[in-house]
Formats: C-alpha cells, sequence, structure tokens
C-alpha cells in the first residue's frame, strides 16, 4: 500500500499522508527527520515514538518531525543506503522554473520513489545546493546560485584533497625518530595555513586544534610546540611562553608627558648614588647619607600620570616591566624613560623619602618630598671597589668611598636589626641570561656588598613609607605588603640545602589595604614604593602619597578610596603574576636552548634535597635546579657532577645523569 502526499494536511514543516481514521497522520514504519537525523515510526498516540540509527528511541511531537517518505521501512540501515544511480544536476536541469513535489524529485534525480531515494532527496535539500525550501515547498535554484555553490564544493574539495596529502606527509615527519635530523620542510608556502592552529596552540591563543586532533595528538601548547620544531616550521629561538601568559611584547602607547612644572625642594647638594647591575637600562633608586638621615630618591612618574588616565589604565594592564632575555618590555611608554629614570639628565625629578633613623637604627620619622637630584650611576662592581679602596675598578666612584662606607654600615646595622626581628635570608647564586642573534649566553652573577646596601636602603623606604601612610591623620588606603610567618624548620640544615628547606616553608605575600607584619623581613609595616617604572602597585603607591600631600596635579585630586584601591591592586597584580610567570618560563625556555646545544657536557651540581635515590640538584653557574638519580651516598650540601643526556625544548626540561667521581 502507498500513501499520496496531501499537501493541504500539512502542519509545520511536516507533510502528512491521508491514511483512515487513525490518531495520527503520520503511519507506523514511514522515514521521517527530526533535527536532520533520519528515523523510523515505530509507534503513533499523542507522541511519536522514532527510531534511529543504532536503535535509540525518542518520543516526540508530531509537529517536531518532518515527513520524508511512507515506507513501510523495513531497516534503517536500507532507508540511509545510498541510491545506486543519481542524476541530481539533470533533475536540476528538467524542474528548473518553479516549485516542484518533493516525490517528483527523488524520482527525476534517482530513478524511483523509495526511503533511500527520498532520504537522498532530502539531503540535497539540506545541502541547498541545486534546491532549496521544504519537501512541502522545494524550488529549484537559479543558475547563477548554482554556479557558485559548484564552484565552492569544488574548492572545498580541493581543500581536503590538500589537507588529507599534507597529515599525510605530516605523519611521516613524525613518525621519524625525534633524534633524526628532520629533512628539508616538505610543506609549500600554501601548506602553512593547515599549522595555523597548531601555531595558535602553542602561543596560547587557543584551546584546540583541529591539526592535532585529526593526527591523534595530545592538544597541548606543548605538543604544538614539539610538531612545529619537528616541522622546522619554529625554531629553537621562537620562544612562546609570553604570549601564552597572555603577555604583551608591544611597548605601550601612551606616553604620560614630562614632568609638570611644580615647586620641588632643590637636593642637588647632596650626592645621590643610583647603583644596579651594569646592564640596567631603568634606573629608578638611588641613596644619600645626610647625618643620621637616610634619603631615597625614587622615579617619579605619579606627578603626570593620574589614577584612571591612559597611562595609568595601560601600567595596570601590564602590571609591570618584563624582562626576557631576548629583550624587555617595559610598564610604561618608552618615552617615560629619559623623562623620569634617575640620572638620564643632569638634574632628574623625584620623590624623596626622608628617614631620620634613631640611635638603634629604627626608624623615627618618616617624610616624603617631590625633589630634584643629581644623580651618580655606579655599578654594583664599581661601588665595591671603592669600598675596598681599588681605584682602578671604582671609577668615578673612588672619591665617595666614604660616603659609600657610611652606608654599607647603615646597611649591615639594618641588616642586624631585622634578623633580631626574625628575619630570614635566603641565599641563593644568580644569573644573567641573555639573547642576542639567537645565541643564548648565562653568566654568573657576582654578589656584591654592594647590592645588599641597596636593598637594605630599600626596604628602610619601604617600611618608613608603611609607617607613614598607617600614621595619616585621615587614615589613608594604601597598598600594604603583608607576609604570614611559615613553618621554618627547628634546625635547618646548612648552606644552600638549609635555604632550599627554609624557602620551601615560606607563605606567599599578601597586598592589602590595611598594614600587617611580613615576617620574611622582620618588619611590622611594610610596602613597596621604589620602582614605580617598572611596578605598578608601587605606581599605585605613589599616586596616593601624592594626592595625600596634595602635591602638584594633585592639588585638587583626592586620594583614591578603598574601593578604588583594592581594584586597582587587584587587576594590577593579575597582571605582574603574568609577567612574574611569563618571565620564569622564558628564562627555562632559554636554558634548555642553551643546554641542547650541549649534549654529554659535564656540571657542577649541590644537592639541595634528597628522597630515596632521587634528589633536587642545584647547577651553580646556570642558575637552574633539576631533578636527578643518584648513585652512591651523597646527602644535602654534597658536591655531584652531572651530565646532559637529553633536552625536550617545549618541555623547558634537560635530562641529567649523575657521573660518580673517579677518585
Amino acid at each position: 500500500m502507498t500513501f499520496p502526499v496531501i499537501n493541504s494536511l500539512s502542519q509545520g514543516s511536516a507533510v502528512y499522508p491521508a491514511y483512515g481514521r487513525l490518531k495520527t497522520m503520520i503511519p507506523e514504519k514511514s522515514l521521517v527527520a527530526y533535527k536532520n537525523r533520519p528515523a523510523v515510526v515505530i509507534a503513533c498516540g499523542e507522541k511519536l515514538e522514532i527510531s534511529f540509527e543504532g536503535g535509540e528511541t525518542l518520543k516526540v511531537r508530531e509537529k517536531d518531525v518532518e515527513f520524508v517518505h511512507p515506507g513501510p521501512v523495513r531497516s534503517m540501515e536500507e532507508a540511509v543506503r545510498p541510491p545506486v544511480q543519481a542524476n541530481v544536476r539533470e533533475a536540476w536541469e528538467l524542474l528548473e522554473g518553479g516549485e516542484v513535489p518533493f516525490k517528483e524529485l527523488a524520482e527525476l534525480a534517482y530513478g524511483d520513489f523509495s526511503p533511500s531515494s527520498a532520504w537522498a532527496a532530502y539531503g540535497l535539500l539540506k545541502e541547498g545546493l541545486y534546491f532549496s525550501g521544504t519537501v512541502n515547498a522545494l524550488s529549484p535554484r537559479d543558475a547563477a546560485a548554482v554556479a557558485a555553490g559548484e564552484q565552492k564544493r569544488e574548492e572545498k574539495k580541493r581543500e581536503t584533497l590538500e589537507r588529507e596529502a599534507f597529515l599525510e606527509r605530516l605523519r611521516k615527519r613524525l613518525a621519524a625518530p625525534d633524534s633524526a635530523q628532520p629533512p628539508p620542510c616538505p610543506f609549500d608556502q600554501s601548506q602553512g595555513r593547515f599549522l595555523q592552529d597548531v601555531e595558535a596552540l602553542a602561543f596560547g591563543k587557543a584551546e584546540k586544534s583541529r591539526t592535532l586532533k585529526e593526527l591523534g595528538r595530545p592538544e597541548t601548547p606543548e605538543e604544538a610546540h614539539r610538531i612545529l620544531l619537528r616541522c622546522g616550521v619554529w625554531t629553537m629561538a621562537v620562544n612562546p611562553h609570553p604570549p601564552r601568559f597572555g603577555v604583551s611584547l608591544a611597548s605601550p602607547l601612551v606616553f604620560p608627558g614630562l614632568p609638570p612644572e611644580e615647586d620641588r625642594k632643590d637636593l642637588t647638594h647632596l650626592p645621590a648614588f643610583a647603583i644596579d647591575n651594569s646592564w640596567s637600562a631603568d634606573p629608578d633608586d638611588a641613596v644619600s647619607l645626610e647625618g643620621n638621615c637616610l634619603w631615597v630618591h625614587v622615579a617619579d612618574p605619579a606627578a603626570s600620570i593620574l589614577p584612571g588616565s591612559p597611562a595609568d589604565i595601560e601600567a595596570r594592564n601590564r602590571g609591570a616591566t618584563l624582562y626576557l632575555p631576548e629583550g624587555n618590555s617595559r610598564m610604561l611608554a618608552e618615552e617615560a624613560l629619559p623623562a623620569y629614570a634617575l640620572g638620564l639628565t643632569e638634574v632628574s625629578p623625584a620623590l624623596s623619602f626622608k628617614i631620620i633613623l634613631g640611635e638603634d637604627g629604627a626608624i623615627a620619622e618618616t617624610e616624603i618630598i617631590p625633589s630634584r637630584i643629581a644623580v651618580i650611576r655606579l655599578t654594583y662592581k664599581e661601588a665595591d671597589a671603592a669600598l675596598q679602596g681599588n681605584p682602578e675598578i671604582a671609577g668615578h666612584a673612588g672619591p665617595y668611598a666614604g660616603q659609600l662606607a657610611d652606608l654599607f654600615r647603615l646597611a649591615e646595622r639594618n641588616l642586624a636589626r631585622r634578623t633580631a626581628a626574625g628575619a630570614v635570608t635566603i641565599d641563593f647564586p644568580e644569573v644573567h641570561i641573555t639573547v642576542r642573534e639567537g645565541d643564548v649566553a648565562i653568566r654568573p652573577i657576582t654578589a656584591c656588598r654592594s647590592a645588599d646596601m641597596v636593598r637594605e636602603c630599600m626596604l628602610l623606604a619601604g617600611e618608613g613609607a608603611a609607617q607613614w601612610a598607617s600614621h595619616r591623620t585621615t587614615r589613608l588606603p594604601f597598598p600594604f605588603v603583608t607576609q604570614e610567618a611559615g613553618d621554618l624548620p627547628q634546625e635547618p640544615l646548612p648552606g644552600m640545602a638549609g635555604s632550599f628547606q627554609v624557602r620551601r616553608c615560606m607563605r606567599q605575600r599578601a597586598l592589602s589595604v590595611k598594614p600587617g607584619r611580613h615576617s620574611s623581613l622582620g618588619l611590622e609595616q611594610y610596602t613597596q614604593v621604589t620602582s614605580p617604572l617598572r611596578r605598578y602597585t608601587d605606581l599605585l603607591a605613589h599616586q596616593q602619597i601624592r594626592a595625600s600631600l596634595r602635591a602638584g596635579a594633585y592639588r585638587d585630586i583626592p586620594p583614591l578610596e578603598e574601593d578604588a584601591v583594592l581594584h586597582a591592586l587587584a587587576a594590577g597584580e593579575a597582571a605582574a603574576a603574568a609577567t612574574v610567570r611569563a618571565e620564569r618560563a622564558s628564562r627555562t625556555h632559554w636554558t634548555a636552548v642553551y643546554l641542547a646545544g650541549k649534549i654529554g657536557s659535564e656540571w657542577d651540581g649541590i644537592v639541595l634535597e634528597k628522597k630515596g635515590v632521587r634528589a633536587t640538584v642545584l647547577i651553580p653557574v646556570l642558575g637552574l635546579e633539576t631533578q636527578a638519580a643518584l648513585k652512591g651516598d651523597a646527602e644535602p650540601n654534597d658536591p655531584v657532577k652531572l651530565i646532559v643526556t637529553a633536552v625536550s625544548i617545549p618541555k623547558g626540561e634537560a635530562v641529567f645523569n649523575h657521573r660518580l667521581s673517579q677518585n
């Protein structure tokens, strides 16, 4: 029995046959489409019960299906089997011109009107190349639209074939051992488009990769990185970590402007020493000593960067200057450096912290003053040489040996004060990594007494600023830095193993608008104010200080309210945390690149911790902590010899083997 289609008995998008007095007008065993999936009606009632390929069943409303063929459908396999013959284009040419019945389309295109031909015709409608509409009302598309659609289909087919060829080449490349020298890249420039999703994943700009999925590979940034290296698309010189952490490598766009004219205290009579590493290009602090008064002079970009201004928002979104071995990306526009860094001009504007010390070395009083200073720039090496009386190395620091010696004594007294208050000292070797034209250099940083002296002076400035802010008559919302005490070992090991123990026990610091103890520094109150050119929270502190003083451009600008300070702190710290992670990952990357060219090389290490045969080992000249299986009876602080046996650039890891001494 067949079921004639009666167009007048239609509801929604379904077409129903006249079928006696059944409750439903769609008979059992007929073929329908539900959400473009083929299904067979297996029961009729208040709702239709339909069955899909695989046996899944579902009860649906009649209006939610499209009637395709009256059946009877003996099996789903039969219904979806492609017709043997197909004359789709001929059918389109014959039917061109107006509305046509669905049954006629199936018969012309496939030779009959069976469940399989009806489903194939339904597919033509959904494809939309030659016909458009529904099973109730379908029309052939005009010639121009068909021509455009055919061209697009051919392009898609060609794209599919090219992609399949590309994937096959890629599989062969990846099947070769990692140790094998990859042949020249087999992909032409046009095929590089198939790796764009892989690059996006490697850079952290996407979470998925169609290419990796089709290859059956893990969709991770590390795997994407590995494949790009194996294909020769990337070299080891590509550092993907800053983009992965959302850190910008471009220079800031907004120049905050030159320091505005204002009354500044003239302190040019005081020698102001800006002491830093030889490679430092953004000096933002200097120190002077005048009797029992320590002056800490700090760069003053807050003089023109007002809260909420474009330069302020840009700095907040960066959080901190990004220091990479291959170059830096500053928190403030490059033009701000000569305008605000200390010592790049004969006289520099500054925000000076006048810290009066009591006889016990503690801070008795702090005053903060916009100033003008004359800066003497020195390296740590020069300052140490001046103290040691070595004029050949000290250079222009020599004449200031006496004043520097007084600063050294002040710093030693402050360190003793903090140590007595519970300060923790962790001493690990540091290295300076640089990359120039692809060449990686790793050089140990020589420990200098002057670096310790500068640190103590900066801590005094932070302590003094925190006291100043918390003692204001009107409470000043301010970015204080606190840290809870860690569960330190009662008897830590000596040497670097002991420093490793202590470091693992340290709690994370916290930023708050309420003052509190900083346990590891041994200070009851503390904040950071000495790096406003490269740390946003310091800039925020300067803005609050200036607003509280009503100094310069802040004459009519009150300090930010607590909620605004908390919002700025949270945003700046989140951005700064991403910067720190990008810096660490980048250093790890370039260390791996450096070691990749030194397979088989031997390195001196120091055991920091040992658990069974596994140990954490420090290689001081690389500033690298690594895991290694140790032979023999090595214990914490023992020296060991390690040999590089393998390096993974995508993981930023080097594998070391322990070599027992021949002695």
